[in-house]
């Protein structure tokens, strides 16, 4: 390897640099650090000569730093966090921690609760990065089947794979008030929405994609997110099932209204938590798990601005 150059300088110097600061001076720095005052002064001492720069200015009994020591400890102090966090990620991997996962989730999982999962995760976990995929339908089938995702929030458990029920998602139907359907004011039977314009959600698999919740409406327009959906609804486009906590708010302001369906109105979708098949389940995706279990529990976490 051509051209390598190693710093003069060492970790160990700018962590000495920052103690000295933080407590004030080299004696009280030696003390908290349980070494000798001399040696901490000659590493400083060293420090600066290597630089050419002067970073620490007596004051009295202070030892405070330069306009340039302050510049340069800055810089010093990003580099002493990625170091920390080296060690700290080859203590995790050590210890089993995976240092990645894949997570895939269908969308009808509450995104609120789905930061809340992920909050509590990276407060635990930070050494573990996430790979978060969005999934419809078969689209959770699928990243299992490719081998693409190691934990799974899915509407169904395919053959070959262990799962856990996490949430039962509501959907109701719904239109903008003022839709024709809502105008005919009496109980409606499918008959009545199949001559109206249906706002379906696209399944995200392409092996065996699945036209859940369709009711064979002549008129259907295929969507690839549930907020486009809930956006042509109140735009009085046409009529959805769409979960409740996505149009809850939208209820209560008028901007949406529920189909007085005869059958049907409201319809529960069941979510689990999948394992891919084959795949070690280490520490973090055990950790992932129940993170998730906790936010599909917990109390209705605060809506996204």
């Amino acid at each position: 390897m051509k051209n390598v150059k190693i710093p003069s300088t060492t970790l160990e110097q700018w962590q000495l640099l920052q103690a000295v600061v933080e407590c004030g001076g080299y004696a009280q720095a030696a003390e908290a650090l349980g070494r000798s005052q001399s040696s901490v002064s000659y590493m400083v001492a060293r420090l600066q000569e290597q630089l050419g720069v002067p970073l620490l200015a007596i004051e009295g009994r202070k030892a405070r730093l330069t306009a340039n020591g302050r510049i340069l400890l800055s810089h010093a102090q990003h580099v002493l966090a990625g170091a920390h966090r080296l060690e700290d990620l080859a203590a995790s991997l050590e210890r089993g921690w995976e240092a990645e996962l894949r997570l895939a989730v269908d969308v009808a999982f509450p995104t609120p609760r789905l930061l809340l999962a992920l909050a509590a995760f990276a407060a635990s976990a930070p050494q573990t990065r996430i790979q978060l995929m969005e999934v419809v339908l078969s689209g959770a089938d699928e990243a299992l089947l490719a081998k693409a995702a190691d934990v799974v929030v899915g509407t169904r458990i395919p053959p070959g794979h262990l799962g856990d029920p996490l949430a039962q998602i509501e959907f109701v139907a719904v239109a903008h008030p003022g839709h024709p359907l809502h105008r005919l004011e009496r109980p409606l039977s499918g008959e009545d929405l199949k001559d109206h314009l249906q706002i379906v959600l696209r399944d995200s698999g392409t092996r065996s994609p699945r036209d859940d919740g369709w009711l064979g409406s002549t008129q259907r327009w295929t969507v690839t997110s549930m907020e486009t959906s809930a956006a042509m609804v109140a735009a009085g486009l046409g009529y959805a099932w769409l979960p409740c906590h996505l149009v809850t708010a939208a209820i209560a302001r008028g901007a949406m209204k529920p189909l007085p369906l005869e059958q049907g109105a409201t319809r529960r979708v069941p979510l689990y938590l999948i394992f891919a098949a084959g795949v070690r389940i280490g520490p973090a995706a055990r950790r992932l798990v129940q993170v998730l279990e906790e936010a599909a529990a917990a109390p209705e976490p605060p809506a996204i601005a």
